[in-house]
């Protein structure tokens, strides 16, 4: 079974990522985590982030597992040991924080620290120059695709009936 594992891991090193693919599917990754809703009155937005941080005790570790994906991600896209540890940061600043009751839940919809780490991710790999493809995608895009997804899950048929 350690042996299937460890071969699976080989594997995924050995492929060279696809970094404008990896990135587009951070960036809608990051929006359905922290940009996805609009609470009506407020006209401010929040994402699954803030939503899953509410749960008490495992909503703060749950959102933190799910931040420390953009990060493998960088890992993975070649980012420098600097720019991880900026995310990290992040990363570790959101965590922390959404432990204090309703303080650290009001952060979280605040900091929005997926957007930051994958802008941080967009702007190493613009400055290095790598070929991102369709590198602008418009917020409209990427609405579109989280708003889709979000329907897909609350209408599995996809709204076909």
């Amino acid at each position: 079974m350690a042996q299937s594992h460890t071969a699976f891991f080989e594997t995924l090193k050995a492929v060279p990522p696809d970094r404008a693919e990896a990135l587009r599917r951070l960036e809608v990754l990051a929006q359905l985590m922290d940009n996805a809703f609009v609470i009506p009155g407020l006209n401010r937005r929040v994402g699954l982030d803030a939503i899953i941080g509410l749960v008490p005790g495992i909503g703060d570790a749950v959102t933190t597992l799910i931040q420390s994906y953009v990060i493998w991600e960088a890992r993975r896209l070649g980012a420098p040991k600097t720019l991880i540890a900026r995310m990290v940061g992040n990363v570790a600043l959101d965590g922390l924080v959404g432990l204090i009751p309703f303080a650290g839940d009001a952060f979280d919809a605040v900091f929005k620290a997926n957007i930051r780490n994958v802008r941080l991710l967009r702007d190493y790999l613009e400055r290095t120059g790598v070929d991102l493809g369709r590198a602008d995608l418009g917020r409209t895009d990427l609405h579109s695709g989280v708003i889709d997804a979000v329907y897909r899950v609350v209408e599995p048929r996809g709204g076909r009936r």
